[in-house]
């Protein structure tokens, strides 16, 4: 079994998996390009490794017969067959790329994979460091108490979607958006694009009453689908949907009394960026 996951570097996202059966993380080789060559495009970064890959081949470097693709959630909310590697891998291929970079990213990567042993041993240093970030990055306590309820709630709707029938990651992807579109009246991608977010995690810009109004459709889409016994994707997309409208009739009252729009193009990349600034 496999997690998706991603990690922050220097405020920079970092995509990964956790191959559970190996015990190790395997990291989006993109990813680390973007951060190393402080390359703001993907597709530019893309094209890097492409030409990197090419030459270690001929070369005949272990490093790229070691890179892995699995797939990984893309911006557009689907996950899709990417370029990966371990720690190990990562640290030769960082070798061939000149970046002021490479030494403190190979501190964090050796640090990121101690972290994920101790949090197998105690889960509660897991929530630890994640309330910990968030405080690093500006975001207010009562910010960081809707961000994790949200994510219990989500939780327990993976958790109903994974006993149901539901097994692809793909399928998961699928019925988030649905339910966050009948919400919102945006898909997840349109919702980051109004945000101005590319790799970033949706979730971790929102605002608190974004947060709120998720985590009722998605308290509401499990309940429905809990009464109704909900099974495989296209049951739980109907009773996604009705959940999704839930949180959207309480939106649309909210927005009426108050004459405050709900979504917003709102995110925390200011905030991330001074706060990265002080912590120096």
């Amino acid at each position: 079994m496999q997690t998706n996951k991603v990690a922050l570097f220097e405020g920079k996202t970092i995509r990964r998996v956790w191959d559970e059966k190996a015990e190790k993380w395997h990291f989006s080789v993109v990813d680390v390009i973007q951060v190393l060559t402080g390359q703001i495009d993907y597709q530019k970064a893309r094209k890097y490794w492409n030409k990197l890959r090419e030459r270690l081949g001929k070369e005949g470097s272990e490093s790229v017969t070691n890179c892995h693709r699995l797939k990984l959630m893309a911006s557009d909310g689907k996950y899709y067959a990417t370029d990966t590697a371990d720690v190990e891998t990562l640290f030769r291929l960082i070798q061939s790329i000149p970046s002021p970079k490479a030494e403190p990213f190979k501190l964090w990567l050796a640090r990121v994979g101690y972290e994920r042993i101790e949090e197998i041993n105690d889960p509660e240093k897991s929530i630890n460091r994640a309330r910990e970030n968030w405080k690093r990055f500006g975001r207010s306590e009562k910010w960081i108490q809707q961000r994790m309820m949200g994510q219990e709630t989500r939780n327990k709707l993976t958790d109903y979607w994974k006993g149901h029938g539901v097994e692809k990651q793909n399928e998961y992807a699928i019925l988030t958006n649905v339910i966050h579109k009948e919400w919102s009246d945006l898909t997840v991608k349109e919702h980051k694009n109004l945000k101005k977010l590319e790799t970033e995690n949706l979730r971790d810009h929102m605002t608190e009453a974004e947060l709120i109004f998720t985590a009722l459709a998605e308290f509401s889409a499990r309940q429905i689908s809990a009464s109704e016994d909900s099974r495989g994707l296209d049951e739980n997309k109907a009773t996604g949907k009705e959940g999704g409208h839930v949180a959207k009739k309480a939106r649309i009252d909210l927005e009426q009394r108050t004459g405050t729009k709900i979504v917003s193009g709102d995110n925390y990349k200011i905030k991330e960026k001074k706060s990265k600034f002080l912590n120096k």
